[in-house]
């Protein structure tokens, strides 16, 4: 089989797409054609969405009380004039009536025919980058709740959270950061410990001013925590 025909399956979102020897998943086709919508940018406050959409409208989505699903689904182009099924995953978000997507770049490959049925994503879904859907996506699924996540979940979300919301994330990553610290023995114990836990945010904040932000916080509240204090 020629490598321009190669099927993709597409298994977990958690996973990377592979070849696979039997049929099974979605199937996918390499398609080498440029095709790259224009992406809307997310925020995220602990009970909110803010997309900024490409044509300068923005949305604003309450979290309260929705209902999330994921789903594999496509969306319909011409590419090259010819009509295009291109592969997306799908975070739906439901409530009091209302209906909002939020769909993955369609840039992992072309829908292969008669394969499998999905289900087609609407013309007015909100296109944003893998990292951020990724992110976004298991902050909804998890319940929207800190408690769970680790340092490197943290960094995850501070690069597209909300100047609010990146402080607190900060203060959340150098708690995290302190148990490691104290939770250790001997001579990793102490400053320098709490610099290494919180290295996954050190390394993102690189890429990202909001990452860098949160960065600053965490290094603050756990300064404040570790300070001594003045005997009276």
């Amino acid at each position: 089989m020629p490598a321009a025909a190669r099927v993709i399956y597409a298994g977990s979102r958690s996973r990377p797409l592979r070849y696979h020897s039997r049929m099974g998943r979605t199937a996918l086709y390499r398609d080498p054609a440029p095709f790259r919508p224009a992406r809307a940018e997310v925020q995220l406050d602990p009970d909110v969405v803010l997309l900024a959409m490409p044509d300068g409208r923005q949305r604003r989505h309450g979290l309260d009380g929705c209902s999330a699903t994921l789903i594999d689904g496509f969306v319909a182009a011409r590419i090259d004039a010819r009509p295009k099924r291109r592969f997306v995953r799908m975070l739906i978000l439901e409530r009091d009536g209302e209906r909002h997507v939020i769909i993955t770049p369609p840039d992992r490959g072309a829908v292969a025919p008669n394969v499998v049925r999905l289900p087609e994503a609407p013309d007015d879904a909100a296109i944003i980058d893998d990292h951020a859907w990724d992110a976004l996506a298991d902050w909804i699924m998890g319940g929207g709740r800190l408690a769970g996540c680790s340092i490197a979940d943290l960094a995850r979300l501070a690069a597209i959270a909300t100047p609010g919301f990146v402080m607190l994330i900060g203060e959340v990553a150098a708690q995290r950061a302190l148990e490691l610290a104290w939770a250790a023995r001997g001579p990793l114990r102490g400053v320098e410990s709490i610099e290494a836990a919180l290295s996954p945010i050190a390394s993102a904040a690189r890429q990202s001013p909001r990452v860098a932000a949160a960065l600053a916080a965490a290094r603050a509240h756990a300064a404040s925590m570790i300070r001594p204090r003045r005997r009276t």
